[in-house]
This record gives structure tokens, C-alpha cells and sequence, in this order.
């Protein structure tokens, strides 16, 4: 080894100590590599920032603005919608439907592009079924890279294979579109197996207030409030009977905050005391469990599992509560919110009213508001931030931060339309990756889909920081002969085993450099390596060709895949959830690939 194999592999374990210790963030690892490799004369400095323009890290800005605006349009609620509904209330159902869906897309393109498409709509999924977000991104994560083991096109490393398979000046026969299918199809099934089944014991809870968000939390404060009950009202109920004549507020300390009228197919999310409750019915209400029994009980209405009618309306993602505080020159002042028409002034429900030292729960609207007092609202999330953004003087004053934000289905044949740009350049121009998608993120600002401040502040630039600066640690590698040092090391101790004992073998090595260099670094430098060594222990070079290509998408254990970089800051992931969750992923991935050439390849 000479002296700069030596110094790289310094630096490498100190890259894995940082990780592993947390001592510093993981973009800070990846910045103080664009500093220190060029300090130590193992890269030029141009090299070091070579990764602020790359090609990966370009795509990955572009694809997660992209991504924002399909969001920003509400497409990625219809997306979720159908998932919720097929899911229900199982949380391994929605792994394996989410995990499933990403790994599919991923085999036909970019896995980053997948997964980073995608991650909205797992988080509203998550917030919708009050799933802790980090059970299910890592799984998708994990899936999006093993889907671009399914076809060739699925993952740069497989692309790649029919372009490198040249032995003895001889280019051998080419792999076709599904050659590997049944084997990343296999990879996927076992990777969503292993997540429903071990998901539990290998991914973090991820139960904090970041999951729970602020509505939960504001529940939890007001003592007579626990959760949003859907009701059914019956045939037989004996109606239509006004919510004035009811006296639900009144004798039950509960709120409505919708009726759905079956017969009439209308929904009403601010309703008025002159509104009706008829036979066939649907309502939401606010407030203790108990007391809703008490409801129900009393005019024999059916309180269901959970919000059917009301699902995507009163989901997290599109409503919820706020805490507001009358403004010391609020048009409120000395007024009760009946004489101002509060509901169809603003279109929100008034839950409770802090006044003084006591909390009101009925009776609200013939309260005489004074400066300071506290209103806890509920409604959609456009109607607060048209409240929020009402010129001064404001009527009220937020206490806690909107979670929704204003949506703009409007523009949502926009947003689909510049994505389909951007794979049409790529499908059928071969434009690079970067250029598409940045033209199509381009396209969206320019149209008014999203604005630039909003593309700024969805790009996860702790993401773009740690992956830039992992790209130099594998110009390093590859510079120094390190990488091409190890491999041959390796190989040459294993002596003349059989060919699925070297298959391996080439699969373990291949495993490991994918975690330290790029997985088309990785597979450049050791398809030659390992098509060589499969001829001189009697084997097939394809399928050792193959195998690196497969196992170069095997990197679980460590955030060092864009994939996995991706989902580590929206999870709450740490260095060590992927190391707990990965390794048993890397032994899966490595038993079944060598598994599925044995029974069904014919290696032995």
C-alpha cells in the first residue's frame, strides 16, 4: 500500500466514526470532506466541490422541487387517498402498499427520483393514519433502491453492465430489459416481508410532537377535547331535527364541526345552529370520548372505528385547530362572535374560549370577547391562512403554527405537466438527468406552481451538503488505487472456489464498496475484476458481471446512498437506525440474490 492508500483509508474510518458517533451532523462529515481531502493532497481542489454540481445531487435538488409542487397541487392527496383507503387502520398494510408502489416505479427510473416523488405522499399518508412517519419512509427507501434491481433501465450500476461485459477483446451476449426480474423481485418481496414482519424491532418509534403535530397537541391541553369522532345516524332516528333543538354543544360539551347530508350528497364544515340532522346522516364532532358515547347512546346514533366520510376532508393535511388571541385593536372587542356572524365571517368553528381562568366550552357565541382572550379554532387550513393573512389591523393573533398550508389544485394540470416534460426528455431525447428535471422544476416556478422562496425551502439541503461531499471520499478512493487494491486483495484470498461460493464472494465485496464509492464507481472497477476471476474458477463471467451489477444497489447499512440520504432528515433517522435496520437487509439482499441464481439461474 503506499502512502495515500493509507491516508484514504484513515479518512474513511474516521468518516464511519463521525456517523456512527454523532458528533457532528452528518452534512457537516460531508462538508469537512470537501475541506480535508484537498488539505491532504488526495484530491484537487476543484475535485472537492465537484459534487455540488453533480449529476446526482443536481437531480435530487430538482426532483425534490418537482416533487413539492405535485404536493403544493394536492396530486399527491389523490395519490395517498387510494393507499389510506386499501390500508385502513394496519400499519403494515401501508408499508407494504407504499414500499410495494415506490419499488415498482423505481424499476422503470431513477430510484431517487421515486423515492424523492413519492415522499410527500408518504408523509400525508403518515399524518393521516397517525403512523409515525419513520416506519414508513425507511422501508420505502429500502425498496426504491432494490426496485432498480428489477429491470436493466432500473439503476445506473445495471445500465451500465452491457457496455463493460468485454472479455479477451470480445463484447459477450448483452443482458435484455427482464433478464434479472426474478431477482429483484424477489430482493423487493423479501425486503417488504422483512419490514412487516421485523418492522417493529428494527425501526425507530419515531412517537414525538413532530408525529403527533400541533392539533394533538393542543387537544391534549384542553382537558374536554380527545380526538375527531365520525357518526352515523340511523334510519329510524327521528328527524330532521335542527342543532339548536339537539343541544349538543349544550349538554354534551361537544362540538360539530361537519355534517354530510346523504341524500343531498352536500358537506357542510361550518355548520350553523339552524342547520339539520337528518336519518341517514353523517356528522364530526369534537371532544371526550365519554361524552360521545353519552351522545350516541342518548339518540341512538353509531359511533364508527374512525373517519370514513370525513377521511381526506378533516385529515391532518387539509384541517385541523389553531390557538388564536384576540388582537389588542381587534374589531372582536366588546362584541360576541353571534353578533359578527364568526362562522360565516371566517368560516371556522369556535371550540373553546379562555377567559380569565376559566375554559367555556358551550355557550361561546353569546360570550362578550375582551383583548386577550383565547379562541381554540378548527376548520381547513386555507380558511386560517386567508384569517393569518387579513391585513392590519387582525382581528386575531396566532398562538401556535398552522400545520396546512394554502393549497393550489388549480395548477395541478401544470405540475403534471412539466413532470411528464422532464420524463419525456429523458425517455426519449436521452437529455441527461439533471437537465430534464431541472427544467421541469424550472418549468413549475415560471408557471406559478410554486414560487422560487417555496423551491428554495423544499430542497433538504442538509441532503445536497452530505452527498457532495461523500462524492470526493469516492474520487479519493478511486484516485489513490485504493478501491482497486482492496478488490484485488480480496479476490486473491479466496483462491479457486466454486463459482456460486465466488458469486459470493462478489457479491460481499461488491456490497461493501457500494457504502464507500459511488455504485458506478463501484461497478466499473470490479465487473472487469470479477468477470476475470469467474473465468479462472470455471464460472459464468456474465453472472459475475451480474452480481456486481445487483449487489452495487445493496447499501443499506450506512446513509451514503442519495435514497437513503433523502429520508434520513424528514424520518429522524440517526446513523444507527440505518446500521440496525441495514445489516440485516445487507445478509437478506446477499441470501436471496445468491439463493434465486442457484434454483433458478442454474449457478452451483
Amino acid at each position: 500500500m503506499t502512502a495515500e492508500m493509507i491516508m484514504t483509508m484513515i479518512v474513511l474510518v474516521f468518516v464511519i466514526f463521525l456517523f456512527v458517533s454523532e458528533w457532528v451532523r452528518v452534512d457537516v462529515v460531508g462538508i469537512m470532506m470537501m475541506v480535508l481531502l484537498p488539505l491532504i493532497g488526495l484530491i484537487s481542489p476543484k475535485e472537492a466541490f465537484v459534487g455540488l454540481s453533480s449529476n446526482a445531487v443536481c437531480s435530487i435538488i430538482a426532483v425534490i422541487i418537482i416533487g413539492a409542487g405535485l404536493d403544493k397541487t394536492g396530486v399527491m392527496n389523490q395519490v395517498a387517498g387510494p393507499i389510506v383507503k386499501l390500508a385502513g387502520k394496519s400499519e403494515k398494510r401501508v408499508i407494504t402498499l407504499i414500499s410495494g408502489t415506490v419499488g415498482l416505479i423505481s424499476s422503470m427510473m431513477q430510484n431517487i427520483g421515486a423515492a424523492a416523488l413519492f415522499l410527500p405522499a408518504a408523509q400525508r399518508i403518515a399524518k393521516r393514519m397517525e403512523v409515525p412517519v419513520s416506519r414508513i419512509l425507511m422501508p420505502m427507501g429500502f425498496c426504491a433502491i432494490i426496485g432498480g434491481t428489477v429491470t436493466l433501465v432500473g439503476a445506473s450500476p445495471t445500465i451500465l453492465l452491457n457496455d463493460l461485459m468485454v472479455l479477451g477483446g470480445k463484447r459477450l451476449e448483452p443482458f435484455g430489459l427482464f433478464t434479472q426480474t426474478p431477482i429483484g423481485l424477489c430482493l423487493l418481496a423479501s425486503a417488504i416481508i422483512y419490514f412487516t414482519l421485523f418492522g417493529k424491532f428494527v425501526l425507530p418509534a419515531g412517537e414525538g410532537e413532530a408525529d403527533k403535530g400541533v392539533t394533538a397537541a393542543l387537544m391534549k391541553e384542553y382537558r374536554a377535547l380527545e380526538t375527531v369522532f365520525e357518526l352515523h345516524v340511523p334510519e329510524d332516528f327521528k328527524g330532521p331535527k335542527t342543532l339548536e333543538e339537539l343541544k349538543i354543544r349544550e349538554r354534551f360539551l361537544v362540538t360539530v364541526v361537519a355534517i354530510s347530508h346523504s341524500a343531498e350528497k352536500e358537506k357542510t364544515f361550518v355548520p350553523r345552529s339552524t342547520d339539520e340532522i337528518r336519518p341517514n346522516d353523517d356528522i364530526a364532532v369534537v371532544g371526550r370520548k365519554k361524552n360521545i358515547i353519552t351522545l350516541a347512546q342518548e339518540y341512538g346514533w353509531q359511533i364508527k372505528d374512525g373517519l370514513e366520510v370525513f377521511a381526506e376532508s378533516l385529515s391532518r393535511t387539509n384541517a385541523g385547530m389553531a390557538e388564536t388571541i384576540v388582537s389588542p385593536r381587534s374589531e372582536l372587542i366588546g362584541k360576541t362572535m353571534s353578533e359578527v356572524n364568526f362562522k360565516d365571517l371566517y368560516g371556522i368553528n369556535p371550540i373553546a374560549l379562555f377567559k380569565g381562568n376559566k375554559i367555556f366550552y358551550s355557550g361561546l357565541t353569546n360570550i362578550r370577547l375582551q383583548m386577550g382572550d383565547t379562541l381554540l379554532l378548527q376548520g381547513p387550513w386555507g380558511k386560517f391562512h386567508i384569517l393569518r393573512n387579513r391585513p392590519q389591523p387582525r382581528a386575531l393573533s396566532f398562538a401556535t403554527p398552522l400545520e396546512g398550508e394554502i393549497m393550489r389544485p388549480q395548477k395541478a394540470k401544470l405540475a403534471l405537466g412539466w413532470l411528464g416534460v422532464a420524463l419525456f426528455q429523458i425517455i426519449f431525447f436521452k437529455i441527461q438527468l439533471s437537465v430534464a428535471l431541472m427544467s421541469g422544476a424550472l418549468g413549475m416556478i415560471i408557471t406559478g406552481v410554486l414560487s422560487v422562496d417555496e423551491a428554495y425551502r423544499a430542497v433538504d439541503w442538509m441532503t445536497v451538503f452530505l452527498l457532495a461531499g461523500l462524492i470526493p471520499l469516492g474520487i479519493a478512493f478511486e484516485k489513490t488505487g485504493t478501491a482497486a487494491f482492496i478488490a484485488h486483495q480480496i479476490l486473491a484470498l479466496i483462491g479457486h472456489p466454486t463459482p456460486i461460493v465466488l458469486l459470493a464472494v462478489v457479491g460481499l465485496i461488491t456490497s461493501f464498496f457500494t457504502l464507500v464509492v459511488s455504485n458506478v464507481g463501484a461497478t466499473v472497477l470490479l465487473v472487469p475484476l470479477c468477470m476475470n476471476m469467474a473465468v479462472m474458477a470455471g464460472g459464468d463471467p456474465r453472472m459475475a458481471a451480474l452480481v456486481v451489477g445487483l449487489s452495487a444497489s445493496n447499501t443499506f447499512v450506512l446513509p451514503t446512498h442519495q435514497v437513503n440520504a433523502l429520508v434520513m432528515r424528514p424520518g429522524g433517522y440517526r446513523t444507527m437506525d440505518y446500521a440496525k435496520a441495514g445489516a440485516v437487509m445487507t445478509v437478506i439482499f446477499l441470501v436471496v440474490e445468491i439463493g434465486v441464481l442457484y434454483m433458478l439461474y442454474g449457478v452451483k
